[in-house]
């Protein structure tokens, strides 16, 4: 069974706006129902969001590298 909950509550407003930015820039329309998304469109929209995710992240660390020195 997946986990669908997020690690922060309050992000979901940025994770939902960042989902219909990213099928908009693909051409998939998003509906209140997305049952009829085929697997390659949804596939296509959740690799993205996890790239872009990454590459969030590792802006944010490359800025703060020196914090996390053991």
């Amino acid at each position: 069974m997946a986990n669908n909950t997020l690690a922060v509550p309050q992000a979901k407003a940025a994770m939902d706006q960042l989902k219909y930015e990213v099928a908009q820039e693909l051409g998939i329309q998003l509906q209140a129902y997305n049952g009829n998304l085929t697997s390659r469109d949804a596939g296509s929209i959740g690799g993205t969001i996890t790239k872009r995710l990454v590459q969030i992240a590792e802006q944010q660390l490359s800025g703060s590298a020196g914090s996390f020195r053991r």
